[in-house]
């Protein structure tokens, strides 16, 4: 009876972390979700809601790491076991840098709500942004049901976010060049849209994780990750030549 009590609160433990990685996407989601939303309206209030719901990512990931470090010393797992909880600090990780990333949206508010430029900025932003949070509900999904069959979607999506992410670079570049006082706006637009572009770039870790977790192999490198947009810059100044 006793080791089926002990198996039976391994289990239970286990579930916490998979529990609290869930609860953390959840709240990783809805930070960047609001962040992109106070941005869009100018929503200052919005925008100062985000920043204080930070610490909430921050605690559920130091609460992830100081479990599995207990499990690991009490439970000493093998195999799937340990691949799970290494996974659980790891995705943690991933979460919390997308609540960062949220965070540093929500910061710049401020900083372009005087300066609007043209809406068409704007819903760029919006769409790179909702790409962004399909990408990452998705591998949320994934790490519910694993589905490690699904995690090619998730990597081949991300190419979508990096391409929409250089034309939105290019676009707020050429804002720039026309006219320097769109300078400090659009430079604080350039920031927002990298940051959600890394947004796609944790869901992606995310997914390699799962597959490791699932089948105990690193996903191949076959999409290697591309920033195009130093190439954009070189082309936009051979052009204003």
């Amino acid at each position: 009876m006793q080791s089926v009590h002990i198996v039976s609160a391994y289990d239970e433990e286990l579930k916490f972390l998979a529990k609290r990685i869930a609860a953390m996407g959840g709240h990783a989601e809805r930070m960047v979700e609001q962040a992109v939303a106070a941005l869009v309206s100018a929503d200052q209030d919005l925008a100062q809601k985000v920043i204080r719901d930070d610490i909430v990512l921050d605690e559920g990931q130091r609460e992830i790491d100081d479990k599995a470090i207990l499990i690991i010393a009490r439970r000493q797992p093998m195999a799937t076991d340990l691949r799970e909880i290494v996974g659980a600090i790891r995705i943690s990780a991933d979460l919390e840098r997308v609540g960062d990333l949220g965070k540093n949206v929500a910061k710049r508010v401020m900083s372009v709500t005087d300066g609007r430029e043209a809406t068409s900025l704007y819903r760029g932003l919006e769409a790179l942004a909702n790409l962004a949070l399909i990408q990452l509900k998705d591998v949320l999904d994934v790490y519910a049901s694993r589905s490690v069959e699904k995690i090619g979607i998730v990597r081949d999506r991300d190419e979508q976010i990096d391409a929409m992410y250089t034309s939105l670079f290019r676009e707020l570049l050429t804002y720039m060049m026309e006219d320097p006082r769109n300078i400090t706006s659009c430079t604080h637009l350039l920031f927002c849209a990298k940051n959600i572009e890394r947004i796609g770039d944790h869901a992606t870790n995310i997914a390699e994780t799962i597959y490791y977790i699932v089948t105990g192999d690193q996903l191949p490198a076959e999409r290697p990750k591309e920033d195009k947009t130093d190439r954009v810059v070189v082309q936009q100044a051979e052009v204003a030549k």
